[in-house]
Parts: structure tokens; C-alpha cells; sequence
């Protein structure tokens, strides 16, 4: 193909970090956009623990443009970057890295990357009733992001681990406009939640492989009109989402926000507009297979 660059003492590192990463998608993602776009970078995958030791060689090489951060360093590496959004700090994780001349600067994607998926789908989240299932990373992310920048009703956080979502609770009351209420997940808090609820956004691995005959939301507590976001995508279809689709339901996957989120972080380390159709072609024919 006649836009694939050679590599050579130009060529621009990004690279995804994590522990593991076999897994990841993203190196098939990215490096599609680079040759779409005849662009002269690579996207590689490093399995890391040594988390400040990487990101000091990231600050020593001047090609070594942009990093993506996986479990389990999201919060970590916030402490060995030089700026972090004020945002991002409250959320208390990044996702993302550029390296600006020697200087290090964090972000999250992962927040703007789910609000997107929702403005996508048609949904005005003005007035609406939001349940939060779990209150992990990816859920203080997408919190922060709809708390601050929509007119939501009110927004009712969910989960069986106390400590992380009175935290959650206390940092969103703390840091943004948003009406907040919590409870611990059980039966009955989960009923009387989806009575309320407009839409609900699943942010645990409840659905995920290998247990994804598994969902969190029984099927009779559905209601007409309500729109299901669940941020698992793999499998493509969770049970949740089966299940809301049969009751008719507005569906928002996962996949796109994981795609919102690899488009934004390419286009912040190119500063060139994604290809996003050909990075949406990658994830699908890599989840389906």
C-alpha cells in the first residue's frame, strides 16, 4: 500500500500500557489510522509494572509521542505526568498520554468518549433521571464528564462496595452541579431505582466473558422509553442488552464508546481528524470473530 511509511528516526512511538495487554485492541485500531492517514507513526503494546520507569524513558524519547493507559496504572500514572486537567484530577484517573517536548500531559477520554455515544444515539440528557450501576474507574470517568457538561435530573449511583461509591458520591457533590443520590445495590434499592430511572448506565463487568450469561438488571424492571447503555462490549450483545431490546428498549453500546475514546486519543496524538469508520471496521471485525 503506497501510504504505509517506513519506519525510520522519524517515525512517532505510541504505545498502550497495562498489565496485561495481549488482549488490546488498540495497536490494530491505531495503527489502521496511521496508514489510513499515511501518517510516519507505529502503535506498539507494552506489558508494564514499573509504571514511573516508563514513563521516564517516555519523557527521554523525543519520537515516544503518546501513550495509552490501561488497567491496572490509570491512577498511578497520574502521579509521574507534569499537567493534568482539572477534570481529570477530580475524576482521579487518566487514560491517556502526550508527550509535549519532555513534557508530560494527562487526560481522560474515556468520559467525553461515553458522552458522545449518547449524544450519537439521539439522546437529550436534559431533565432525565440517570442510574449509575458501579462506580469502578470508567464510571467516575462518564460521572464527572455528564455531571458537569448536561442538565440532568438527577444522577443515582449504585454498587455493593461502599467506601467507592460514598467516594464517588462525595467527589461528584464536591466537584460538580449534578443532583447526586447513593445507595448500596441490592434487590430493592435496584427496584426503586429503575422505577425512576430514564437511563440507566451499566458500568460493571456483570454481562462481560466468560460470565455473560449474567445480567444485573432483571428483565421485569424494564419500563417503556427507557434508553440502556451498557459499556461492556465484549460480547458484542450482553445479556442486559438482549434483554432491553426485546423489551424494546433504546440500546447504547460499549463499542462506541471504545471507539469515541480511540478516536479522540488519536486525534490528540496526530493532531489529525480520525478515520473513524475505518478504526470502526477494525473493533467490529475483531469482536466478531
Amino acid at each position: 500500500m503506497s501510504n504505509v511509511c517506513a519506519i525510520d528516526c522519524y517515525t512517532k512511538v505510541c504505545a498502550i500500557i497495562g498489565n496485561p495487554v495481549s488482549h488490546s485492541l488498540s495497536p490494530a485500531i491505531h495503527n489502521a489510522a496511521f496508514r489510513e492517514r499515511g501518517l510516519n507513526f507505529v502503535y506498539v503494546a507494552f506489558a508494564v509494572e514499573d509504571v514511573k520507569n516508563a514513563l521516564a524513558g517516555m519523557r527521554a524519547l523525543p519520537n515516544f509521542r503518546g501513550m495509552s493507559v490501561t488497567i491496572p496504572h490509570k491512577v498511578e500514572v497520574m502521579k509521574h505526568v507534569d499537567e493534568i486537567a482539572e477534570v481529570d484530577r477530580n475524576i482521579g484517573s487518566i487514560n491517556t498520554i502526550i508527550n509535549e517536548n519532555g513534557r508530560l500531559i494527562g487526560l481522560g477520554t474515556d468520559g467525553p468518549g461515553a458522552q458522545k455515544a449518547i449524544v450519537d444515539a439521539g439522546v437529550d440528557m436534559t431533565g432525565l433521571n440517570v442510574l449509575m450501576l458501579g462506580t469502578g474507574g470508567a464510571a467516575r470517568a462518564i460521572a464527572f464528564t455528564l455531571a458537569r457538561n448536561t442538565k440532568l435530573a438527577e444522577l443515582n449511583l449504585l454498587d455493593i462496595n461502599q467506601g467507592m461509591l460514598d467516594g464517588l458520591a462525595a467527589d461528584l457533590r464536591a466537584g460538580t452541579p449534578a443532583s447526586i443520590k447513593h445507595g448500596l445495590l441490592n434487590d430493592d434499592s435496584l427496584a426503586a431505582a429503575m422505577a425512576k430511572a430514564d437511563l440507566i448506565l451499566h458500568c460493571t463487568p456483570i454481562g462481560m466473558h466468560p460470565k455473560v450469561d449474567a445480567s444485573l438488571v432483571p428483565a421485569g424492571l424494564f419500563r417503556p422509553g427507557q434508553v440502556v447503555f451498557d459499556i461492556v462490549y465484549t460480547p458484542l450483545e450482553t445479556k442486559l442488552v438482549r434483554e432491553a431490546k426485546a423489551s424494546g428498549l433504546k440500546i447504547i453500546s460499549g463499542v462506541d464508546m471504545f471507539i469515541n475514546q480511540a478516536v479522540l486519543q488519536f486525534e490528540r496524538f496526530t493532531g489529525t481528524d480520525a478515520p473513524v469508520e475505518v478504526m470502526r471496521r477494525v473493533v467490529m471485525e475483531h469482536l466478531s470473530k
